[in-house]
């Protein structure tokens, strides 16, 4: 049985180091007060937001702020909670757990000290069942001395000592600003003598398609401590039971213990498989595992999985030393649709089961199937590690280790592998048992020398390696990511497996030769960055810093993601900005279309090249630019539809290396079909801005069992039109329906290429709400219901309107769209559907007020270039 402490009334108070130690002055005998006093605490959480609720720091995220926080990580701060003597019988045992304490802590029950313990990930458990006493209420106190001082982005890995997320330290796309807190549950574990441990859970499909899980755990005697030779189970049995997705029963068994418990394998005839995001449903079945004594329930644990296959292959065409990276469920190869997840907050303690949610679900709507939970970041929480279950999203998961430029040699310091290593095996006992672990990966960008990827050869590494065999032998581990055998993407040839790079739009020409040539196995990372939206730059920009502007000359933008400064690039595509929007617009164009290109270039060559993992979804806070998909604010930018479209199961892809072309010159593009599941027909057609169609082409094809197929070229002669841009529309017909518009944007000038585009004036559009707002489900998650509405948007112009988009104006709601960032030409319509869900757990946000909370959401459309009412004053 379990009992959670996090919902007590919980105190924080803030101290000089050591002080909590003394109490009292040597000299004088007064007593030490603090640096704060007692204030209300949340658990799990941080220091830093109940600081600010407390009204002793600004937001962090606003302007420069964060830097006149950076005493909070040299403190020590004390928590402290009562609770009730937990009802136990007499032979029970009373275990306190602290999931996650971030970092180093010193640990009291009713003034006897329980013990110290240094380490995120690694639980720290306390046997308390003599220190309960009598007393009805248990005083519990927690000390969390100063944060170490550990690397930042720069640094030397193989000077890293701890165990504590590094992006706090500083990284590029975030700020110093070092958590401080309880960060994970706390929790009272009553055994009743006998207790399961080491839960290990996977599952199978044999060779004549019936599915099996794989249950393994370990049997603990509380009577007996911890020697083996007395532990007695003659009458002590496990019970198995498993109930399928729709809650039918399926199989149970009864098992025999001995000394180390217990191994089974539990059939499932004709098994409902679970497969990626994408490629089939997610079927998950309940574990149910009992530990009984004469039919009295000791202990029980319930697990969710899905019943698949997984195998790992060699690419096609791949070099013989090369790593397996194409990854095969039930038989059928994956081709990987991924993204970085970075923490999704500085403060990670303080995200709410809705945001993790929230984030999942916009994970699945832009057609992802992987996330890769990155070596500098956390190792999650496990709620998320549930939803990717019920989503079909594949995790790639690294150890605590990164890249720190200096040097990237994973560390040997004795004390840094202790830590590593029992980090590692509970990150391995605890990850193991979701059927959405998919890779393990020894950390970030880990080079022995420049450019050179560490290998298994590393005895850190390598060590690493023997774990997951010991723990989890049915998955696959990289020893890191890229793995090699060099680092970065490259033009030289046969040299690429698994690369990184670049990060970077990479200019036009260069940009589409590069990517559209190259010839690695699989790109783990690698982005374009962009600005943020008008909305959200609001949020934490002061009014005067509301303006198009060059990092180089505006140290507040620079504070929010100086490696990310786009004005050089964007200017030089079109030209002076008029307003922030426009700045904004352009510079999320770029990224759009840079990242796009790079999507398209690998899944052409797929499965030779196995996979992409965009660098990176989201940002644990608010930058002004970034490679993000989706901001701290959870709104979408333009590469994230971009990407949606992308990722499509059934897609059309124009291959193309400039931009630009002169007037009345030939231009020949290839034109591909990925993932038809059925024939169909592509259209590719050339328009000019003002809804003139140029040219156009027909492709027909028949079903093919192939992941992509070269329908041809298309060639036509470069249009002369009004402004000098024109659009090359790729459209994809299946029966009789068309299922995509996908649109690539030419100019025929030299200089300033899509300057006419700021210059469009002539776009009208037109919204028609389709019904009224209503409830609809979200399954998979605990958010319920959202609010759903379509509209109808039609541009009655004469121009045509870019990258057309709904707004949440009320900013009570996260937002996101079946369609968004399109181009309506002059007289047509588009109808799209908005989905809603109030926020909820952003941090450092007035509250809403109660008419807020009860409004529903204004949806409002602009295009390209249009001065938004939240970019005025």
């Amino acid at each position: 049985m379990e009992i959670n402490l996090n919902d007590k009334e919980w105190e924080l108070k803030g101290f000089w180091p050591w002080v909590p130690c003394k109490g009292t002055s040597m000299e004088i005998g007064n007593e030490l007060m603090g640096v704060t006093e007692w204030l209300p605490a949340t658990v799990p959480g941080g220091v830093h937001q109940d600081l600010y609720k407390a009204g002793l720091i600004n937001n962090p995220y606003v302007d420069l702020n964060s830097l006149h926080c950076e005493w909070v990580e040299n403190r020590w701060w004390v928590y402290r909670t009562q609770f009730q003597k937990p009802i136990i019988e007499p032979g029970d045992k009373v275990e306190i757990v602290f999931m996650g304490l971030d970092y180093e802590a010193i640990i009291s029950m009713n003034g006897t000290l329980l013990g110290e313990h240094a380490g995120m990930y690694e639980p720290a458990v306390y046997d308390i069942t003599e220190l309960l006493g009598e007393r009805d209420m248990v005083e519990l106190q927690i000390v969390l001395k100063q944060a170490p001082d550990e690397m930042g982005q720069i640094g030397k890995t193989s000077e890293t000592f701890t165990q504590k997320s590094r992006f706090n330290y500083k990284w590029d796309f975030s700020t110093r600003l070092v958590n401080v807190g309880i960060w994970d549950d706390v929790l009272l574990r009553v055994s009743k003598g006998y207790s399961l441990e080491e839960i290990a859970l996977h599952s199978d499909v044999t060779t004549d398609g019936h599915g099996v899980i794989r249950v393994a755990a370990g049997v603990r005697n509380h009577h007996a401590g911890d020697s083996a030779e007395t532990l007695d189970y003659a009458d002590v049995r496990a019970e198995l039971e498993v109930t399928g997705p729709n809650g039918d029963f399926v199989n149970s068994i009864q098992v025999v213990l001995d000394k180390d418990g217990f191994q089974f394998d539990i059939p499932v005839p004709t098994p409902q498989l679970w497969y990626p995001n994408g490629y089939g449903e997610q079927p998950l079945y309940q574990v149910t595992i009992r530990l009984l004594q004469d039919n009295k329930l000791l202990d029980q644990r319930v697990h969710h999985t899905g019943i698949r296959k997984l195998e790992y292959r060699q690419n096609e065409g791949s070099p013989v030393d090369a790593l397996p990276y194409t990854f095969v469920v039930n038989g059928v190869p994956i081709y990987i649709q991924g993204a970085n997840l970075t923490p999704l907050d500085h403060l990670y303690g303080n995200v709410t089961r809705e945001r993790y949610e929230w984030m999942v679900h916009l994970a699945k709507q832009v057609n992802l199937n992987m996330l890769r939970i990155w070596g500098g970041g956390v190792i999650e929480k496990t709620y998320l590690y549930d939803l990717c279950d019920r989503h079909g999203i594949m995790i790639w998961q690294e150890f605590i280790q990164s890249s720190s430029g200096i040097d990237n040699k994973p560390s040997q310091k004795p004390s840094f592998l202790e830590l590593l290593h029992k980090n590692a095996v509970a990150a391995l006992k605890t990850r193991r048992n979701h059927v959405s672990l998919t890779v393990w990966s020894g950390g970030n960008e880990l080079m022995s020398e420049p450019n050179r990827p560490s290998t298994y050869e590393d005895s850190n590494l390598s060590h690493l390696k023997s774990l997951v065999e010991q723990y989890d032998p049915q998955r696959l581990f990289l020893p890191t990511s890229a793995s090699g055998p060099v680092q970065y993407i490259t033009r030289e040839k046969g040299v690429s497996h698994d690369v990184h790079g670049h990060w970077k739009y990479e200019g036009n020409p260069n940009h589409y030769s590069l990517y559209g040539e190259a010839d690695h196995l699989f790109h783990s990372e690698f982005g374009v960055d962009g600005v943020s939206g008008v909305k959200s730059l609001r949020k934490f920009l002061s009014l005067q810093h509301l303006t198009p502007v060059s990092m180089r000359d505006n140290l507040v933008w620079r504070h929010h993601g100086e490696w990310w400064d786009t004005y050089d690039r964007d200017a030089e595509l079109f030209g002076h900005f008029e307003s922030l929007s426009q700045f904004s617009d352009a510079s999320q164009w770029m990224q759009a279309e840079g990242l796009r290109f790079i999507l398209e270039a690998n899944r052409r060559r797929q499965f030779q090249n196995s996979g992409s993992i965009i660098w990176q979804l989201n940002e644990p806070w608010p930058n002004a630019s970034c490679t993000n998909l989706v901001d701290y604010y959870m709104e979408p930018k333009m590469a994230y539809y971009w990407t949606r479209n992308a990722f499509r199961h059934c897609h059309a892809s124009l291959d193309y290396r400039s931009l630009n072309a002169a007037a009345g010159e030939w231009m020949e593009a290839g034109i591909y079909l990925h993932q038809a599941s059925e024939s169909c027909e592509v259209a590719v057609e050339v328009w000019d801005t003002r809804g003139s169609l140029l040219f156009s082409q027909l492709f027909d094809t028949v079903l093919q069992n192939a992941s992509v197929t070269k329908l041809g070229n298309v060639r036509f002669v470069v249009p002369h039109t009004y402004n000098g841009l024109f659009i090359v529309r790729l459209g994809v017909t299946q029966m009789n329906q068309v299922t995509e518009y996908n649109d690539y944007f030419f100019s025929t000038n030299d200089q300033e290429i899509y300057r006419s585009a700021l210059q469009l004036e002539g776009a009208q559009l037109n919204v028609q709400a389709q019904d009224e707002w209503s409830y609809e489900s979200l399954p998979g998650g605990e958010i319920g219901s959202v609010l759903v509405r379509s509209y109808m948007v039609t541009n009655e112009g004469h121009e045509a309107a870019l990258h057309v988009r709904p707004e949440e104006r009320t900013d009570v709601y996260w937002t996101s769209a079946d369609d968004a960032f399109f181009t309506l030409l002059p007289g047509e319509s588009r109808q799209v559907k908005v989905t809603c869900t109030k926020r909820n757990g952003e941090l450092f946000v007035a509250e809403n007020s109660a008419s807020a909370a009860h409004q529903w959401p204004d949806i409002v459309f602009t295009s390209f270039g249009s001065i938004q009412a939240s970019d005025k004053p």
